[in-house]
């Protein structure tokens, strides 16, 4: 078996005794949306905890005896050591939670939770994206609020790439092998002790899948790896990247995923009251689930409707490309060991995933899950609606307002995304225990008395992190890779720590338009640079490796970076990852959203960024076409013809420009004798307000619970 299964201690040096259940600690990723465990690896040693990305899995392998022994012996550090690890007790033993109170019948039980990525701390690179985070941020609320979640997703051993930009700002994809004692993951164990390794069968051949685990607080994830020594050299590399190789690798990775993943489930002796598939990647627990049914003796009708029951499905996108759609054929070679007794049934389980959207029948994992589910979501109104429209095929001669699709807005989870300096703020003109109940709309509406000078200190402190952070991560490109000169004015390093910093970081791709706001370059450029009241624009994000559309715009993005004409007031920084959101989402003063409508299912990152006080800037799709409150941000919100994309798109942009001319710039700048921005300031106190308890994972979970997961566990059983 590979050897990255063969881990050992963590520490190069032996842990005092006093403080022996660091390691443990730091193998649970609980501790990095707990103030005081941050604080506990940060004081151990600083300029470590930095060299090391905030990764108290890595501190603890290179830390030298000296800071240990000292902290050892230190009254004030193990009294936060205490209260740490009294805590850790506390959320393991699953008692007094909200799920255990208002839910007593569903905490006793667990909920699978499958997803291809999840977002939890960048030390764990097993994300690509909004649905790995939106995916973390579900495994993290429900741990707070002890829902018996299990995740179920893949242990990347290359993750999602690395980017880096060429002189001429082309983006080229670097893997890294991740090294596994880094990470904060331990072998899965069966019941009886032993590595939990499961059988996946895959076309005429079987492939084995080890398990890895992953302590979210309450809530356990298990994570597929197929580099076992025993497949084949190219079963080994199924699980080794996310979003990697061709169709033919994808559909082989997403039956492991269904399949397998059930099995493990099994293997862990997991018997889940409901299935929660988080996007169409795994719709072939469906399979698996039947087939099991179905070797107890049911038909396969009575199984499929008892799957229906326990399953959940939540949808993501409106993009075409973002369902999964393979031929017929592709999908019957790589299924043709897994049938079992429902070889009989193999034509009424395809016909599941029949779907054509124009270019003939194809098998579309969306497709299945929609008509294996008996509850789905969208994940915001809008886009509730916007399903609705897109898939009413799937329910022949159901009216379409008896359509079985919800809406369960997306939220954040708010003690991983918001700074300390605002949580400190909450904490003091909220209430000690304000982050318990903040979901409770009346206790945000208290940050309308926060006074301004108090939340403009806070706003300047972050943006100057936020600039100290770009710099330095400059000066580490120029040092360390000798950096070309134009790639490090390119990264940010002449912005003005006190201008007004736009940002948009998100996944490069042509839907989300991350040119618009060139579309006038002269107009932009007047903007930019007017005297006295700079405006500046900073530029974040990664396209897919087979988007050479999303390159381009990306590259073209990199170019204006250089353009005299923007004075050095347009930055791109690269390979954008959790580190480098919490640094802009919390550091910027606008956060800038430029879809084309309805493409935009929610946009997650906006909520994490109104949240820390930097308000919201537009289209009215996603969440924000139900957030935006004609207070707490702005609305981009032109007339075109929507069938005309290039009126639409200029359209938009000269919407944009006049928002910042005429709204956003001025009260920036506008400053009383203390140079205070009183109207400035009364945006960011709404979007805070309106935005932390609507769109909240808090708020999102609770949802799950009540519309999804309790009524699913609940019905009775089909047979």
């Amino acid at each position: 078996m590979t050897d990255n299964r063969q881990l050992t201690t963590i520490c190069m040096v032996q842990l005092p005794d006093r403080i022996g259940r660091l390691e443990e600690l730091a193998h649970d990723v609980s501790w990095s949306w707990t103030r005081d465990a941050r604080k506990l690896f940060r004081t151990l040693d600083y300029p470590l905890w930095r060299q090391t990305a905030h990764n108290p899995v890595r501190m603890l392998k290179l830390i030298p005896p000296e800071p240990l022994q000292r902290v050892a012996s230190d009254a004030a550090w193990l009294a936060t050591y205490d209260r740490v690890m009294a805590r850790l007790d506390d959320v393991r033993s699953a008692r007094n939670t909200w799920c255990a109170t208002e839910y007593g019948d569903l905490a006793s039980r667990s909920i699978a939770y499958f997803s291809a990525e999840f977002a939890l701390h960048q030390s764990l690179p097993i994300y690509a994206g909004g649905l790995g985070v939106l995916a973390g941020d579900h495994c993290k609320e429900a741990s707070d609020l002890g829902v018996p979640l299990i995740g179920v997703g893949f242990m990347y051993p290359q993750g999602y790439f690395h980017q880096d930009v060429t002189t001429d700002g082309w983006q080229q994809e670097a893997y890294e092998r991740l090294d596994w004692t880094d990470a904060p993951i331990e072998p899965a164990l069966t019941p009886d002790g032993k590595p939990c390794v499961t059988a996946v069968p895959l076309g005429n051949r079987t492939v084995l899948a080890a398990v890895w685990r992953v302590r979210v607080g309450r809530v356990k994830l298990y994570l597929l790896d197929t580099d076992l020594e025993e497949n084949a050299p190219w079963d080994r590399e199924l699980s080794a990247r996310l979003y990697g190789g061709d169709r033919e690798t994808r559909v082989q990775q997403e039956i492991i995923l269904g399949i397998g993943g059930v099995r493990v489930l099994k293997a862990m002796g997991c018997e889940p009251a409901v299935y929660h598939l988080n996007e169409g990647h795994a719709g072939f627990v469906v399979l698996q689930r039947i087939r099991d049914f179905c070797e107890k003796g049911w038909t396969f009708e009575a199984a499929l409707d008892e799957v229906r029951r326990t399953t959940v499905f939540t949808t993501h996108t409106p993009v075409a490309a973002g369902h999964d759609a393979f031929p017929f054929a592709l999908v019957e070679t790589h299924l043709a060991g897994a049938w079992g007794d429902l070889g009989g049934y193999r034509e009424k389980f395809l016909a599941l995933g029949h779907h054509d959207n124009g270019g003939g029948p194809m098998f579309n994992m969306t497709a299945l899950a929609l008509r294996a589910a008996g509850a789905v979501n969208g994940v915001s109104q809008l886009h509730g609606e916007v399903t609705k429209q897109m898939w009413q095929s799937i329910w022949p001669g159901t009216p379409y307002e008896k359509l079985p699709v919800k809406a369960i807005t997306n939220g954040v989870h708010v003690p991983t995304w918001m700074s300390s300096e605002i949580a400190a703020l909450l904490e003091t003109h909220l209430g000690a225990d304000w982050l318990d109940r903040h979901d409770d709309p009346a206790l945000c509406d208290r940050v309308l008395e926060i006074p301004d000078e108090e939340l403009w200190a806070a706003r300047q402190a972050l943006r100057a992190f936020l600039f100290s952070f770009i710099r330095e991560r400059a000066r580490q490109r120029w040092t360390n890779e000798g950096a070309s000169a134009p790639r490090i004015v390119a990264a940010g390093t002449m912005f003005d720590q006190f201008a007004l910093t736009i940002g948009f970081a998100r996944r490069m791709t042509g839907y989300k338009r991350p040119e618009l706001i060139f579309s006038d370059p002269d107009r932009l450029a007047r903007i930019l640079n007017q005297p006295g009241r700079n405006v500046q624009i900073l530029f974040a994000g990664k396209a897919h490796p087979a988007d050479d559309v999303g390159k381009h715009h990306l590259q073209r993005i990199y170019k204006r970076a250089l353009d005299p004409k923007f004075g050095g007031r347009i930055a791109f920084v690269d390979d954008y990852d959790l580190h480098v959101a919490h640094f802009l989402v919390q550091g910027c003063d606008v956060w800038m959203n430029n879809p084309l409508k309805p493409l935009e299912a929610s946009g997650t990152s906006g909520m994490k960024a109104a949240i820390n006080g930097t308000p919201h800037m537009s289209i009215g799709d996603g969440w924000w076409a139900e957030g935006f409150n004609g207070d707490n941000g702005w609305l981009i919100d032109a007339q075109a013809d929507p069938n005309d994309p290039g009126a639409q798109d200029w359209a938009d942009a000269q919407a944009m420009y006049t928002l910042l001319e005429q709204q956003l710039v001025p009260a920036f700048y506008d400053r009383d004798a203390h140079g205070i921005p009183r109207r400035w300031l009364r945006i960011v106190k709404q979007s805070i307000r309106t935005v932390l308890p609507r769109f909240a994972a808090r708020r999102m979970v609770k949802d799950y619970v009540r519309e999804m997961y309790a009524p699913a566990a609940r019905q009775p059983a089909t047979k």
